[in-house]
């Protein structure tokens, strides 16, 4: 159970990010985008939900922004995170105070979320609604179509935590919704399945569709290794052959609840040489890709 400190803050029950961002080898293309981080803290400031599943250290604007820099990245997107379920405070925030870089956002409601505050979220930099369909924070999978069906006039996309098992029951109501949709980590499947497993099979037709995104990000979270998580490689470059101009890239800093060795996001970045060794096709996935979906 978590403790209270004399200021009656929770300590973190996961550790933080590591701060010292080495710089990469491989130069970023400029307008590169990092598609996926979450600002989290004060926690004085911006209290975590009492029913959250872990309690994280601050991982604050300026923070992100110093290792962006380092690793030269120009552009980011900040997702809601769990920590605050359907509270966008923290969120909208970040946004609406960060005026020196390009930052978007992806936000978690629920079906009570009004029109006004959609329009609203939407001035404030937000791009897309978050549907965790493995975590009970904020709209569940019923919810989908009718939050699509609002968001469509914004020009917004759903994007999907989803348990790869359940990719082929998706499918139907994915290729149904009238807004695009974005699933993180690599769709997370099952490594020792291989490219044939079933899940990944689903998931190369989802993208070869034209109607989804997948954020090419936390490899450690799939990998059955520790750093350089060897055997994501394959199932990331079998991605972008399928569909380059369906690929994002992704730090998912700062890296919560991760159960390997903490990674370095210099070392992430350089992953990137062997996970797509094209420049050009890099650059789509960095630059383009992302320009195009959240519109910077």
């Amino acid at each position: 159970m978590s403790q209270l400190s004399a200021a009656g803050v929770v300590a973190p029950t996961i550790p933080g990010p590591d701060p010292d961002t080495r710089k990469p080898r491989l130069a970023l293309p400029p307008g590169s985008c990092d598609t996926h981080a979450h600002i989290v803290g004060p926690q004085d400031k911006y209290p975590y939900d009492p029913n959250r599943r872990y309690t994280p250290p601050d991982a604050l604007v300026p923070d992100y922004l110093k290792m962006l820099r380092t690793l030269g990245v120009e552009r980011g997107v900040l997702v809601q995170p769990s920590v605050y379920m359907t509270d966008n405070t923290r969120l909208l925030d970040a946004l609406r105070e960060t005026t020196d870089f390009p930052l978007r956002g992806v936000a978690v409601v629920n079906d009570a979320i009004g029109d006004d505050e959609l329009r609203s979220m939407h001035e404030a930099g937000v791009r897309g609604l978050r549907v965790n369909l493995r975590v009970s924070n904020g709209a569940s999978a019923d919810m989908a179509p009718q939050l699509a069906r609002r968001i469509a006039p914004l020009g917004w996309h759903l994007q999907v935590r989803i348990d790869p098992k359940d990719f082929a029951s998706a499918r139907s109501l994915i290729e149904t919704l009238p807004v695009d949709v974005v699933i993180d980590h690599i769709g997370g499947v099952p490594v020792r399945d291989g490219l044939d497993g079933p899940d990944f099979r689903v998931l190369l037709e989802l993208v070869a569709s034209g109607r989804c995104w997948v954020k090419l990000s936390a490899p450690m979270r799939m990998s059955e290794e520790e750093f350089p998580y060897r055997d994501v490689t394959p199932f990331v470059q079998a991605l972008v052959a399928a569909a380059p101009d369906r690929m994002l890239w992704a730090t998912d800093w700062p890296h919560t609840t991760i159960t390997k060795r903490m990674p370095n996001d210099g070392d992430l970045c350089d992953l990137l040489a062997d996970w797509i060794p094209d420049p050009a096709v890099r650059r789509r996935v960095l630059v383009d890709n992302p320009a195009r979906l959240y519109g910077f």
